[in-house]
């Protein structure tokens, strides 16, 4: 089918622009969504309607089937969530959940214990951003909600540890893909100063808003730093009664059979990526590493093999334990799967648009719109606002990298190569940030879905937040590229960070 081509247009940024603007309105994702998806199937296709629904049918069918099989990629998330959701299911029916809540209680003392507890479990679960906002907040939830933390907040704390964690680590999918990418940019390029591994390190320290990111959710956890929104949820958690589960469980398990079946998930998960990625090095011929194996891994897989092997763990905890009828665990799965549904559906409309906002080039509009003109020191900071704009309409960090990394790297070999690292950081901080902000990331539907919060209730209460951290990072930016030091940067963003907490803490204190 051939598209009209939008390609150099500020037409491009119409459907996403579109969807985004109204999930904020109507706080309708669906709705807006489909809107999103309908306005630029009608631009690809010249406005003709039927050629419009066969490109949308195409689309939505190929997430499933396509090239003669099952869309692994995709196919394989849904499945992940939904062993996830029985999971989490059957750990409440059988009580595993509530005694988790009962040893928590007898520990954690108060409201900064549980929301530190979330905030060290998202840190130290960085293998995916999926993994991490999922099963993170399946074993948090019942503890914040005893604490009266608001879902809003606990949504918060999941987003804000997944994506800035696993972007900096190098042993996880993220890193794996960013390594990669490096890699063919300094061969690319001809650099031999750096290896891939040895770039990705020292870009490290100056990604400026995944480190500050991290720094502000302990902060919020630690001080209750509410701003914006977010106060007003955590003032009506506090009146109101302990939240219930929508999945209720009266009985009285033993926390053993919910650790269980969640360390299994984890070593599951991890050992299935690290045997994925040695099975694609072993068919290339290559020598294995276990660096060389996360850039291989095939992450939908190994979630999938993590989930079940979790899954077939809690129901020997639950049958050894005699705390589950037949009726009970057949009852988790149906209660599982509907507890998913709504995700499901949400991920499937942001797939479909993500697809549109691709055939449309909107990512292609927006990367022209850095200019040679500009003064080089300004190139870091500009950089961090294209790539935070590009993931924010995009909704896809991963899409960000691919896209603004190699314009990134071109610009600034070209322009004064000792920006190069600063160049590439500033994009990679901005994806995270964009994906942080924008309703139709993946991420941030599945860390609202992790937290069983609203989705545009997420969106709204994490949006102050991550665009205080933004504010400190472009200051950072601009610095370094004026200085070309990394740690001058890294200190102008803190300095800054701190005076915009100061300043906010002082604005509540007046009311």
């Amino acid at each position: 089918m051939d598209f009209v081509d939008f390609s150099n247009s500020f037409w491009s940024v119409i459907p996403p622009l579109l969807a985004l603007s109204l999930a904020i309105v109507t706080r309708k994702v669906l709705l807006s969504l489909s809107a999103g998806i309908i306005v630029g199937a009608l631009m690809l296709t010249g406005g003709n309607i039927l050629n419009a629904a066969r490109y949308t049918f195409s689309n939505v069918a190929s997430l499933v089937y396509s090239d003669g099989g099952f869309n692994a990629d995709y196919t394989n998330i849904i499945l992940f969530l939904l062993l996830l959701g029985v999971l989490t299911s059957l750990l409440t029916i059988s009580g595993s959940n509530q005694a988790f809540v009962s040893w928590a209680q007898k520990h954690i003392k108060q409201k900064r214990g549980a929301k530190l507890l979330t905030v060290f479990l998202g840190v130290f679960i960085f293998i995916d951003d999926y993994f991490n906002s999922l099963a993170v907040g399946a074993i948090a939830r019942p503890v914040t909600d005893k604490y009266k933390i608001s879902r809003a907040k606990l949504a918060y704390l999941l987003d804000s540890t997944a994506a800035p964690m696993c972007v900096i680590m190098p042993i996880s999918s993220w890193g794996a893909y960013i390594i990669t990418l490096v890699g063919g940019l300094l061969a690319t390029h001809a650099i031999t100063e750096y290896s891939p591994i040895g770039a990705f390190m020292a870009m490290i320290g100056m990604n400026f808003y995944a480190i500050f990111a991290l720094v502000m959710v302990f902060i919020v956890a630690i001080f209750s730093f509410d701003i914006g929104p977010m106060a007003h949820f955590e003032r009506n958690a506090e009146k109101a009664d302990a939240i219930e589960d929508e999945i209720a469980g009266g009985k009285h398990g033993r926390v053993i059979d919910l650790i269980l079946p969640i360390l299994v998930l984890i070593i599951g998960t991890i050992s299935m990526m690290i045997y994925t990625g040695a099975q694609s090095l072993a068919a290339d011929g290559q020598a294995f590493s276990i660096l060389g194996a996360f850039e291989n891994t095939t992450v939908g897989t190994s979630l999938v093999v993590g989930g079940v092997a979790a899954l077939i763990t809690a129901t020997l905890c639950a049958l050894s334990s005699r705390q589950i009828s037949l009726k009970e665990y057949l009852l988790a799965y149906g209660l599982g799967v509907k507890s998913m549904f709504g995700a499901i559906l949400v991920l499937f409309f942001a797939w479909t648009i993500n697809t549109v906002v691709s055939d449309i080039h909107t990512g292609k509009y927006l990367s022209s719109l850095v200019s040679d003109s500009v003064a080089i020191g300004f190139l870091p900071v500009l950089l961090f606002i294209l790539s935070a704009l590009m993931a924010f309409s995009t909704g896809t960090s991963w899409g960000t990298f691919g896209i603004m990394l190699p314009i990134a790297a071109s610009i600034a070999v070209n322009a004064d190569p000792s920006l190069l690292l600063p160049c590439l950081s500033a994009v990679m901080a901005g994806a995270v940030c964009g994906d942080h902000c924008s309703p139709i990331s993946d991420t941030t539907i599945l860390s609202s879905t992790g937290a069983s919060c609203n989705h545009i209730d997420h969106v709204t209460t994490q949006l102050p937040y991550a665009l205080l951290v933004a504010a400190s990072s472009a200051v950072g930016y601009l610095v370094v590229g004026f200085t070309k030091s990394g740690w001058l940067g890294f200190f102008a963003t803190a300095i800054v960070m701190i005076g915009l907490i100061l300043f906010f803490k002082k604005r509540m204190a007046m009311r």
